[in-house]
């Protein structure tokens, strides 16, 4: 079927089962929700199957070693993608909620409140746990879900939701409010951007260039994410024991996430006492760094190995075991570059000064 064709019948078939939602009580979908909680736990095996296969393709295909990472699947994940779910169910309903009111001289009343989008397009990357993860949430707030997810992930992504879907069989909300975009073929990607009328929001979450594409090309509404370039500040008034373990967690422990430290700022009056450990412990989980000149006469002073960071580093986001790592002079000089190179996901600061870590960003 052409791809528009296609887009057009899915998301009839949502808006169509919608009406469940719509009809649906608070205590149903939590209900809902709790159900996939459970079938998700309870398939743990026909899930990692799946997810074998995706895994297989991706080391043949030559795939980098953080992003398989993002596509793999455990037993541990499956799980905590159950718990996620049971999580977002004991969220108060964001429906029914009343954001403003008011009543005009002619005594009528008026009163604004939360409702549903509809049907909402989710475009993601190779993480089968966005699957999840977007439909509890578009579930809990009453709506239909478009999900379309990467090609890399296929396997995954339809094993998890024909669980799901067999989770709403057996609740009062119609499993068609689930609805898998096929991902063979990235003109179906260009259909949902393009399902004005059909579609009624669409939001991107994944990479840079993936959400800018989506917020560039889509002519349905956009909620646009954010790309992680996340920075890690060491403050003047750090504990530096604490502040190495956090650097180390921060950028190896998943390279691939959103959430990854991509750089390192450090303030000049404990540079030279703490940057040798730190680069050398980088170094030793194999993390390339680029850093700005000061840094590079500590590191060339200590033998450590280290490349000159250019302008296109501070604001890359690199998914992999790469980090910059720069001198700064003041507080104020940490937030000014988060300003400039972030994009506004996460931050943090090592302090032990409550004044600072008030102050910071």
């Amino acid at each position: 079927m052409e791809a528009t064709a296609m887009i057009a019948e899915l998301a009839d078939k949502a808006r169509l089962a919608a009406r469940t939602l719509i009809a649906a009580s608070d205590a149903d979908r939590v209900e809902a929700l709790n159900r996939i909680a459970d079938e998700l736990s309870s398939s743990e095996v026909e899930i990692l199957a799946a997810n074998a296969k995706d895994m297989d393709n991706a080391v043949k295909d030559g795939m980098a070693e953080s992003m398989q990472d993002r596509l793999l699947l455990t037993a541990a994940r499956v799980h905590g993608m159950a718990d996620g779910a049971r999580s977002v169910a004991k969220l108060p309903s964001p429906l029914g909620k009343t954001l403003r009111e008011s009543t005009l001289e002619n005594g009528l009343h008026l009163k604004q409140i939360t409702v549903p989008f509809g049907v909402v397009g989710m475009v993601y990357e190779a993480r089968p746990n966005v699957t999840v993860d977007a439909a509890v949430i578009l579930l809990m707030s009453g709506n239909a879900a478009l999900l379309r997810g990467s090609s890399s992930a296929a396997n995954s992504n339809q094993v998890l939701v024909t669980v799901m879907r067999r989770a709403l069989a057996k609740t009062n909300i119609s499993p068609e409010v689930l609805q898998l975009v096929p991902s063979e073929d990235r003109s179906s990607v260009t259909a949902l951007l393009h399902a004005r009328g059909k579609v009624d929001l669409v939001i991107p979450r994944g990479s840079a260039a993936l959400i800018r594409t989506v917020v560039d090309d889509s002519t349905v509404p956009t909620i646009e994410t954010g790309a992680g370039v996340c920075h890690v500040y060491i403050d003047s008034d750090a504990d530096l024991n604490k502040a190495l373990p956090i650097i180390i967690n921060s950028k190896t422990h998943r390279p691939s996430v959103c959430n990854a430290a991509e750089t390192l700022l450090v303030h000049q009056s404990i540079a030279e006492a703490f940057l040798p450990k730190a680069l050398s412990a980088l170094r030793e989980a194999r993390v390339k760094l680029n850093v700005d000149s000061a840094v590079a006469k500590i590191a060339q002073a200590n033998n450590i190995d280290v490349s000159i960071a250019n302008e296109a580093n501070w604001s890359t986001e690199y998914n992999a075991l790469e980090m910059n790592v720069a001198v700064v002079p003041t507080l104020l000089a940490a937030s000014d570059h988060i300003a400039k190179y972030g994009t506004k996901h996460t931050e943090a600061i090592v302090t032990e000064s409550d004044a600072n870590a008030a102050k910071f960003i």
